[in-house]
């Protein structure tokens, strides 16, 4: 749940306004260029952090700013705006793409093509400003008793909030509630690697690790939110460094073939407070990722609708088709470790699709895998950047398919048009309910939300996975007059209608004689 003050959504907005009319009218581009200054901010300040320790503790302490403390926040943050534009264009940026990435830092490493496109000094020192102001409001939250991870990543969701475009290759951002359900679901654990091959801004591996603390926070430190998602980030009962670290440095793994994107997300990750991202430029689509039996858990929303060179398509894909949707599930399954579960959003045609990839893709669902749940989205969850009908697929790598449940969403509790306001319908705290207890020897009601059916009906059904196959519709009768009575009610109505225009008539020729 959010900790960000009105204050701090203020400044937020003026930082946004700030760069549209300085120029930087994509939301990409301008998220791109304020997760550079939050990155040198965070930089500085960690460094001088490790030398204040260092100073107190008396062990050894060498600056990452060494031979370059002219990149320093606080050194070029006092410039005037066009000195300022120039110090960081020509001297921090290339020192963080070529020095600080030769030493390893992920984020610096993820910049080697990135473009600083500022255009004036006047926005530069609003950029500046702005920033550190914000960083002034963390801290005074942060002396009410939040903690800095959170506000400070709340922030950056705030800011991700702002991109409002579809990207390529049907690219658009998941609804943070809807991400959280998923990651609530499949229940990562500590220790336990979690991957997302189609990465975007990384909101899948952050509610996983959110997940992994909030069942590791006692439960005076944590809070229910509206859509039955449980929040807690303490974490006091990891109390093991070697957890920690575990958790913070080796459970995370993400991929995106869009370098923008894979900067945003390690930004994302970092000021979540994990220390150090695996998230990093890749199409895991291609001959050059090699990856296989590797993960305990994948979540993802792979692009719908894109398609991918034939010549470029990894060496043991299965399928015989350049469709995107259809190739990541094949490659997600294979990501996955024996025994490794995933949780997939795929657009409704890969539900019910007739062509021969399709079939195949369904059938490797259901017979190579426990294929456990299919729960149908309403169209609108992804509005306003598209109307498209989804569904998350549920399976567990090696395990049997036998009975699969089905719930259908009707609401997720935002309005399903393009404003997407809070709405009291809500679905989610049903199907997380009902996910924690299922029983396939239950009762089974096909008529209503949730029910199951055999894996022998969706093999007869030529492995169709889509809800309307199997959802039973109740028609409720509806009683009309008869014939004849409805004729005598349409002449009545049409008396009274000609009663009216004969009135209306006298007025209007009592009027035009008056004049």
């Amino acid at each position: 749940m959010s900790s960000i003050t009105n204050e701090m959504k203020s400044e937020i907005r003026k930082l946004w306004d700030a760069l549209w009319s300085g120029g930087i009218a994509n939301p990409l581009n301008a998220m791109e260029q304020i997760s550079y200054f939050l990155y040198i901010r965070r930089l500085s300040v960690m460094d001088e952090e490790s030398r204040q320790k260092a100073e107190f503790t008396g062990e050894s302490y060498s600056s990452v700013f060494e031979g370059h403390s002219d990149c320093r926040w606080d050194h070029f943050k006092h410039l005037d705006g066009e000195a300022m534009l120039v110090h960081v264009r020509d001297v921090v940026f290339p020192w963080l793409k070529s020095d600080l990435a030769a030493k390893g830092d992920l984020f610096a490493q993820a910049m080697k093509d990135a473009v600083f496109i500022i255009p004036k000094g006047s926005l530069m020192v609003e950029m500046v400003n702005t920033i550190d102001q914000i960083y002034v409001l963390i801290a005074k939250e942060e002396a009410a008793g939040q903690s800095f991870h959170d506000i400070q990543g709340d922030i950056y969701e705030e800011f991700l909030s702002e991109i409002a475009t579809a990207g390529k290759n049907g690219q658009f951002r998941t609804p943070r509630h809807i991400i959280q359900m998923m990651a609530t679901m499949m229940n990562p654990k500590l220790g336990e690697t979690v991957c997302d091959p189609a990465g975007g801004t990384a909101g899948f591996l952050l509610a996983a690790y959110q997940q992994v603390l909030a069942a590791n926070t006692s439960d005076a430190h944590c809070s229910t939110d509206r859509f039955g998602i449980v929040h807690g980030t303490r974490g006091d009962k990891i109390t093991s460094a070697q957890h920690w670290n575990i958790l913070r440095n080796n459970s995370f793994y993400g991929y995106d073939f869009d370098t923008t994107m894979v900067r945003i997300g390690v930004m994302n990750l970092m000021v979540h407070g994990i220390t150090n991202p695996r998230f990093e430029y890749q199409d895991t689509m291609s001959k050059s990722f090699t990856e296989y039996n590797k993960y305990d858990i994948v979540l993802a929303n792979p692009p719908f609708k894109g398609s991918i060179d034939k010549g470029d398509i990894w060496e043991d894909a299965r399928l015989s088709t350049t469709k995107t949707e259809l190739l990541f599930i094949d490659r997600i399954i294979q990501l996955l470790k024996p025994g490794g579960r995933a949780a997939v959003i795929v657009p409704d045609g890969v539900l019910f699709g007739g062509s021969k990839a399709h079939k195949a893709v369904r059938k490797m669902l259901v017979e190579e895998c426990g294929l456990q749940a299919m729960i149908s989205l309403p169209s609108g969850v992804f509005k306003p950047y598209a109307g498209v009908s989804t569904g998350i697929l549920f399976f567990t790598k090696g395990d049997t398919t036998d009975k699969v449940w089905f719930y259908d969403m009707q609401a997720d509790g935002l309005s399903l048009d393009d404003k997407r306001d809070p709405v009291e319908e809500c679905d989610i705290p049903d199907i997380l309910e009902k996910w924690a207890n299922l029983d396939p020897s239950g009762e089974n009601d096909r008529t209503s939300k949730a029910f199951f059916v055999d894996r022998d009906e969706i093999v007869e059904n030529d492995f169709d996975l889509s809800l309307n196959r199997y959802k039973e519709i109740v028609y409720e009768p509806i009683d009309y007059d008869p014939p004849l009575v409805i004729i005598g009610q349409l002449k009545e109505m049409e008396t009274k209608i000609m009663a009216d225009l004969d009135e209306l008539e006298k007025m209007l020729i009592e009027y035009h004689e008056g004049k």
